[in-house]
């Protein structure tokens, strides 16, 4: 039988048990990671924030920015490790209650990575599972665009890649922060079926605030409510 979702009213904020066996795993989390989870992201900074000193070089050299000088000192004192979740989440299979993953989504290219991170997110979660993806919704803009006939306000909202790196300088400073642009976009149809067809199931959209995922604890089930879309799914 479906999991019926839980509102922000009803839940509990304990983290899992001490003795519960299974993780939960908050994946790309910048600067937003969650208390009492294994935090992950694929950020250079992450790997830079073990040389303080060499971030404080790059920071005079402008190489990177106090908002990502900032994001080190985050990961420092979160415990925030680097993973490449298209490519490898580093824990063992079925071991994972939880992956959470808020605006990476549509990052990943949809013609590799996406199945990538889908592969590697069922192979780390125990059956009955929940991945929750937490994206910017394209119907959202567009209705908003249907409403101004903005055309130029809507591609720009769609952050999606526009025109080439140039220059020594931001070349460099490309290289150290990595690609940041949107390369698809969703609503909440197009990414349950996605999610029903890559292994999952009972896909569904929920509402700010709602989750099926038992005792959440510190989870944000609010994250940039007025900018995303939020569905769930379970391992079969």
């Amino acid at each position: 039988m479906p999991q019926q979702p839980i509102s922000t009213s009803t839940i509990s904020h304990n983290r899992p048990a001490p003795g519960d066996p299974a993780l939960r795993i908050n994946v790309g989390c910048c600067t937003n990671p969650t208390i009492g989870w294994l935090n992950f992201d694929n950020s250079p900074t992450v790997l830079l924030s073990k040389c303080p000193g060499l971030m404080r070089i790059l920071l005079a050299l402008r190489l990177v920015t106090q908002q990502q000088s900032q994001f080190a000192k985050v990961v420092r004192e979160q415990g925030i490790k680097w993973s490449n979740a298209a490519r490898n989440i580093p824990l063992p299979d079925n071991t994972v209650e939880v992956v959470y993953a808020s605006h990476v989504f549509e990052h990943l290219d949809p013609t590799r990575e996406v199945i990538g991170f889908l592969s590697e997110a069922r192979r780390v979660l125990v059956s009955g599972g929940v991945l929750r993806l937490v994206v910017p919704d394209l119907r959202r803009r567009a209705q908003h665009y249907l409403e101004t006939g903005n055309a130029d306000e809507f591609i720009a909202s769609l952050n999606m890649a526009m025109g080439r790196t140039r220059g020594f300088l931001a070349i460099t400073r490309h290289l150290l922060v990595g690609f940041r642009d949107h390369c698809w976009m969703y609503d909440a149809p197009s990414l349950c079926r996605l999610l029903e067809g890559e292994g999952f199931d009972d896909a569904r959209e929920l509402q700010p605030g709602q989750t099926t995922i038992r005792e959440p604890g510190t989870l944000d089930l609010r994250e940039r409510e007025n900018d995303s879309v939020y569905v769930e799914a379970r391992l079969k």
